[in-house]
């Protein structure tokens, strides 16, 4: 009996310039993925209702509505769904803008093939490793709070119920995960981002800060998610 073939990954590129939307889906196609393309945010909103994509590769300078508006209105109907941005803006705080609208991961232009391919690949490879079960369960309860990771629905200390983020929900399953064991910056920023350890950033800094809004009674003295000095930070149910 032939081996089934894995499903090729779908992958929805939103490009309006052309020649290099048409040279990333060409590259992107050689690796096996089925590639799509947009060349403004409202018709990437209208391809993404009506295909099952397993990524979004999204450009911030859009025509008709811009990148940022787009990851939004995603995040607002599918709170876990991967998105790589692409962007000529390079500055710290436009990378955090993007990460805090809810993308997975900010590359800026111009910006080298196999890097781009390696995050692509980082990114389909984390998002399998977080749908696998937690212990087999998908509900992880602490105290009055808990943690959905299959919808990523949750109930905060004080906030009642919420949504988290893909990036947000996998933060806090590796944390779960390695519970009264400390997880460095290095480790979560090569799990969850698949960057080089050493990378300077306040990237886990601004999401672990956000996280302790949502399960912290007290976010400036943290009983839950704490910061273990020298080390990185610690969940402790």
């Amino acid at each position: 009996m032939k081996k089934q073939e894995a499903k090729a990954k779908k992958i929805l590129l939103v490009e309006d310039e052309k020649h290099l939307a048409k040279g990333l889906k060409f590259n992107l196609e050689r690796e096996g993925y089925e590639v799509s393309l947009a060349e403004d945010g409202v018709t990437a909103l209208e391809r993404l209702n009506e295909i099952d994509f397993d990524l979004l590769i999204l450009d911030l300078m859009l025509p008709k509505m811009g990148g940022l508006e787009v990851a939004r209105k995603i995040r607002d109907t599918h709170a876990r769904f991967p998105i790589l941005i692409l962007t000529a803006k390079s500055t710290e705080s436009d990378r955090e803008l993007g990460l805090e609208t809810g993308a997975d991961d900010y590359l800026t232009k111009p910006f080298h093939l196999p890097e781009l391919l390696l995050r692509v690949k980082g990114i389909l490879r984390r998002w399998e490793w977080y749908k696998v079960p937690l212990h087999d369960q998908d509900v992880y309860r602490f105290g009055d709070m808990w943690i959905n990771f299959v919808t990523g629905k949750a109930r905060g200390a004080s906030a009642g119920e919420l949504l988290l983020t893909n990036k947000e929900a996998q933060i806090m399953k590796l944390l779960v995960s390695r519970k009264g064991e400390a997880v460095t910056r290095d480790e979560l920023l090569e799990k969850i981002w698949g960057y080089e350890p050493g990378t300077e950033t306040r990237t886990v800094d601004n999401f672990i800060a956000r996280l302790r809004k949502y399960f912290e009674k007290k976010p400036q003295k943290p009983r839950h998610i704490v910061t273990v000095r020298e080390k990185g930070y610690q969940f402790d149910p």
